[in-house]
């Protein structure tokens, strides 16, 4: 990682790094910068000559970590994202993959995960030990997470982990009880503001981004830039929809649909209550629904949630999820 840490990021780094501990778990709400924390964490570790601030970033150790080659880490990953984040996959699974046997997994599979505990047995080759990264920890599915039980709780010696998760609450209890937990702290609105308009957005659009995704700066740079929406068509989408209207979600997965209509619905829920909306202006949300049929709006997307991942003709599912918010967001 040879991109400087978010700001708000770096004291949080400074603080891991002055504890103590073979096994973190880094937890909170996605679009905080989870995975980068662990990274930074991770190559700090391994580094020749680390600072209290993190890596020196000029060792042969941060060279191989920058150039994913460095023989003393291990990245444990669902395949989806190891390909995403230009981590190494191994031979066999590069091959299945090259010649169309299979496609990626999105889960952390346990051959990866024995593999993993292989890579903790063999002799280190720097001097400041061996570290293995589990990102997103929570797709471990049971038996990936109880494979790697024992190695967790007792690794070899100068062996270090750090597990990521944006969902730490779906881990198996034993994977939990044998890390030492660190919650991320939000940045300052300023910060976050700050931040975006250093990557290119207005401080309008980056307060309208940042307001969609709950104030969370990493996840408004990833809607800025791939949302499909300008921020205009953000504002206007809770009103399309209360018309019946859909158009606006043309690039939305079905997952992406049931978790806008969840936010809108949530965002009219406060305006019932005479609370302020959290991710929609004031004024692009219908209002005059009553709570009680928002309530049962806010039941059936819990449930629609829940198969948002199946393989659903996506055309006709949003189709019905727009009819059903029609239903309920009118007076």
């Amino acid at each position: 990682m040879k991109d400087p840490l978010y700001p708000w990021l770096g004291r949080q780094l400074t603080h891991l790094l002055a504890q103590k501990g073979h096994a973190w778990l880094i937890q909170g709400p996605s679009g905080l910068g989870q995975y980068e924390l662990a990274v930074h964490l991770a190559k700090a570790w391994l580094c020749e000559a680390p600072t209290p601030n993190g890596a020196c970033h000029r060792c042969s150790s941060c060279h191989g970590f920058d150039v994913r080659t460095n023989p003393d880490f291990f990245a444990l990953m669902p395949e989806v994202d190891m390909i995403e984040l230009e981590w190494p996959l191994n031979e066999k699974v590069q091959r299945e993959l090259d010649k169309k046997e299979r496609k990626p997994s999105k889960e952390i599979k346990v051959d990866a995960s024995r593999e993993l505990i292989t890579f903790s047995q063999s002799t280190r080759s720097g001097l400041s030990g061996k570290v293995a990264m589990v990102y997103p920890a929570e797709r471990m599915n049971h038996v990936t997470a109880n494979t790697l039980l024992k190695t967790l709780e007792e690794p070899p010696q100068d062996f270090k982990f750090v597990l990521s998760s944006s969902a730490s609450h779906l881990l198996l209890p034993t994977i939990r009880s044998r890390c030492q937990t660190y919650t991320m702290t939000w940045p300052t609105r300023e910060e976050s503001l700050q931040w975006l308009m250093d990557k290119g957005l207005s401080q309008e659009h980056a307060q309208i981004w940042l307001q969609a995704t709950g104030n969370r700066p990493v996840d408004a740079l990833e809607m800025a830039h791939h949302s499909g929406l300008s921020p205009e068509d953000w504002q206007r989408l809770p009103q399309a929809i209360a018309l019946g209207n859909g158009n606006l979600l043309k690039e939305f997965s079905a997952p992406q649909t049931v978790t806008l209509l969840q936010k809108i619905c949530f965002d009219m829920l406060c305006l019932s209550q005479n609370a302020s909306p959290k991710y929609f202006s004031l004024k692009s949300l219908p209002q005059g629904a009553s709570f009680e049929k928002l309530t049962e709006w806010s039941k059936l997307l819990t449930i629609s949630a829940q198969t948002a991942n199946h393989p659903y003709n996506l055309g006709l599912m949003q189709e019905a999820l727009v009819s059903q918010a029609k239903h309920f967001m009118t007076a």
